[in-house]
Parts: structure tokens; C-alpha cells; sequence
């Protein structure tokens, strides 16, 4: 099981209700983190700042950036899912951290460097965003593959309030997510839009009127089931189309697809979609004609069929583990 050090906060208490609060130990404990295994095959991983709205701070992405180290690790885990709290997925940076900083101390040291490594994180990411998603919580929102929001939910980069702009990737993310005008909107007047615009703009994959978190478990539940190398690199193909032009993506696309052929996926994959594929042919043949050859058929005949054409519980677990 995840341990985790503020375990009776209302965080803890939320995801004990939804039955996500079973884990397995790290190597250590998290102060900001509540990290849980609601799916043998899925981390969910819960900002925990709550007095602080999940405001963002270097001690917080040192402990997330841990956790994606681990995960990245294990096998067993093909998907991971990132939440905050129902009042605010993340509010933004923490101000305390920043205010005193000077231009040498943030670029001597890179500062912000190290608050992108979920970017670059191989395994699928969806963001389960409820509340406040402000500045960098909206950028954290956008480093991730999908985005799912609750009603409640609220996007934006006030940052020009503050005499700065967006640091972590919210000028260029967002640019490309709802285009440039939009986001000229956003980033010169710091207003918030709310998660229906933010669906209809293009930013979240959709609105769930139910519970946020639920639906993104079970999304991820869904990717985690398939083969492991497809699903990465369906994750890379897509993430290319941000950098490559369409003639450089549409060849880095199909050179993937070939080279999808050399694994062990591809073959049980395509295996199973034949023999299922015969099994309804026979049964749609068995259907077609009431006399002949198929009068000889008995009932058991046609089980024996069904049960060859059927994939055993064996060969559906051994897609899953890639």
C-alpha cells in the first residue's frame, strides 16, 4: 500500500468513501501527496495542500516528480491520474515561495525547471480537475494527456496580475489547445473561464457531470488494460503533431505503426480480432441456414466452435501485461 503522512485529512477521507484509499508502500512518505491504487493497474495521485488551495511549490514537485519515478518503474501500473480537491485542482504557485526571488536566483537556478517532469512522463496522464485550475495549476492541468472537468471547474492565467506571465509552459500549451486569440485573451487579461468554455474552447476533453475523479479512474483503467508499448507510443505519435510539421508527423506516424508490427501486441492483437471474427461468421452461417451440412451440427458442435473461437482468460491477461 501508498503510505501517506496526512491521512485523516478531508482529502483522505474523500478517497476513502470512493474506496481509493487501499496502496502500496513507497519508498517513502509524502507531506503534500495523497497517493492511492484504485485499480491494480492504475496510481491515482491527489494534491494535498488544502489550508493553501493546492497552491504549487518546489517542495510539492519534488514529491510528485518521486512519484513518477516510481511509477514509471512499475510494471504493473500503465496509467496514472491527477487530482486535487473539489474546492481547487490547484490554485497556482505559492507566492510565498516566489515573492522575494530576484532575476539571478530564478535563472541561476533554473527556477520552475524542475516543475515539468510530469510533461515528459511516459505512461498516460489524465488530470481529474474540480475547483480552481489558476496559473500554474492550469498549466499542471495541460502538461497532462487528458483533461477531465467537474461543473465547478475554473481555468486560467491570472499571472498578469502579478507582473509576470505564465512560466511553465501556459503561453505555449494553452496556445496550442484553444489557438491564438483565445489565448491572447487569457494571458493579457487573467480572467477565468469556466469549464463548459473551457470544453467548448477545446482545453478539457469534456465536462462530467458526475464524479470527476471516478470517471478518470476508470478512463485510465481502460488505456492501462491495453498493450503497454501501443498505448506509449500512441502517446508519442500524438505528442509530435505539437512539434513536427504535418509532412514530417504523417511519416514519424506510419514508421511507428511499421515498426508496431515487431511486437508480441500486434500479433495477439490481430490474432484475436480474426479468430472472433470467424466465430461470428460461423455463427451468422449457423443462422443463414436452417437445413444441409448444419442440420449435422449438433448443439455441442457449435459449443466446441464457440469455445475455439473464444479467447481463453489466459491470452486477455497476457495483452494486458504489455
Amino acid at each position: 500500500m501508498f503510505s501517506t503522512r496526512v491521512f485523516f485529512s478531508n482529502e483522505a477521507v474523500r478517497l476513502s468513501r470512493r474506496g481509493f484509499a487501499s496502496a502500496r508502500p513507497l519508498s517513502k512518505e509524502y507531506q503534500n501527496l495523497l497517493v492511492s491504487r484504485p485499480k491494480p493497474n492504475v496510481t491515482l495521485l491527489t494534491l494535498n495542500r488544502p489550508k493553501a488551495l493546492n497552491a504549487l511549490s518546489t517542495p510539492l514537485f519534488e514529491e510528485i516528480n518521486d512519484v513518477l519515478d516510481q511509477v514509471e518503474k512499475d510494471e504493473e501500473i500503465g496509467a496514472l491520474v491527477l487530482t486535487g480537491s473539489e474546492k481547487a485542482f490547484a490554485a497556482g504557485a505559492d507566492i510565498k515561495e516566489m515573492k522575494d526571488k530576484e532575476f539571478t536566483d530564478v535563472y541561476k537556478n533554473n527556477f520552475l525547471g524542475d516543475w515539468t517532469r510530469i510533461a515528459s512522463f511516459r505512461k498516460p496522464v489524465i488530470a481529474a480537475v474540480s475547483g480552481f485550475a489558476l496559473g500554474g495549476g492550469c498549466e499542471l492541468a495541460m502538461m497532462c494527456d487528458i483533461i477531465l472537468a467537474s461543473p465547478s471547474a475554473r481555468f486560467g492565467q491570472p499571472e498578469i496580475k502579478l507582473g509576470v506571465i505564465p512560466g511553465a509552459g501556459g503561453t505555449q500549451r494553452l496556445t496550442h489547445a484553444i489557438g491564438k486569440s483565445r489565448a491572447m485573451e487569457l494571458v493579457l487579461t487573467g480572467r477565468m473561464i469556466t469549464a463548459q468554455e473551457a470544453e467548448k474552447w477545446g482545453l478539457v476533453s469534456r465536462v462530467v457531470e458526475g464524479d470527476v475523479v471516478e470517471e478518470a479512474v476508470s478512463m485510465a483503467g481502460t488505456i492501462a488494460g491495453f498493450g503497454r508499448v501501443a498505448v506509449q507510443a500512441g502517446k508519442e505519435t500524438v505528442n509530435a503533431a505539437y512539434e513536427l510539421s504535418l509532412k514530417d508527423g504523417l511519416h514519424f506516424e506510419r514508421r511507428i505503426f511499421q515498426s508496431l508490427f515487431a511486437t508480441r501486441d500486434q500479433k495477439e492483437g490481430m490474432w484475436y480480432d480474426s479468430i472472433a471474427a470467424a466465430r461470428r461468421e460461423a455463427l451468422g452461417f449457423r443462422s443463414a441456414f436452417s437445413g444441409g451440412i448444419f442440420q449435422l451440427l449438433n448443439p455441442f458442435s457449435w459449443g466446441v466452435l464457440a469455445m475455439i473461437a473464444q479467447p481463453t482468460s489466459w491470452h486477455k491477461e497476457r495483452r494486458r501485461g504489455r
